[in-house]
């Protein structure tokens, strides 16, 4: 069985252009949390903890109500192409970049943050002992936009 993945190692996903917020803001939580809330949750408790893979599927498995440790659950997921954290609600809609290690692993970085900006204008240039620390050069990509635009 092919399997697919959402992984990204050092590269920087921006916020959409046409996102509501100009600083990042916390996802509401509910009864029922949404996969906004799941991505921030997941991603914010443990910065470059988790992979995007790990991420995207911990969302799928909680609100699906399947064990998050599941291989053979996350193996058959993978069987097929997942949308990567491009498509993230913490982008289009809450005002948070991506960043991705040299190794696949996620952290969120507020909009209105230093890092962000620095990020943002040169993703050449690494935060010390985050993102691009490793002396790689960082690939920036923004997150798909929120709406199609209408022609």
């Amino acid at each position: 069985m092919a399997t697919h993945t959402t992984n990204y190692a050092s590269t920087f996903i921006e916020v959409a252009e046409d996102c509501p917020l100009d600083h990042a803001e916390e996802p509401p939580t509910g009864e029922r949390p949404t996969i906004a809330a799941l991505h921030y949750r997941l991603i914010a408790q443990e910065p470059y903890a988790r992979t995007s893979d790990d991420v995207i599927f911990t969302t799928h498995a909680l609100r699906a109500g399947i064990d998050p440790d599941d291989s053979a659950a996350r193996e058959a997921f993978f069987s097929k192409g997942q949308p990567c954290l491009r498509s993230s609600p913490l982008g289009k809609r809450y005002g948070w970049g991506i960043a991705h290690d040299a190794e696949g692993r996620v952290a969120l970085v507020p909009r209105e943050s230093a890092d962000y900006t620095l990020l943002a204008a040169d993703p050449r240039s690494p935060i010390p002992g985050r993102c691009g620390a490793d002396g790689r050069e960082l690939t920036s990509r923004s997150v798909s936009r929120r709406r199609r635009s209408r022609a």
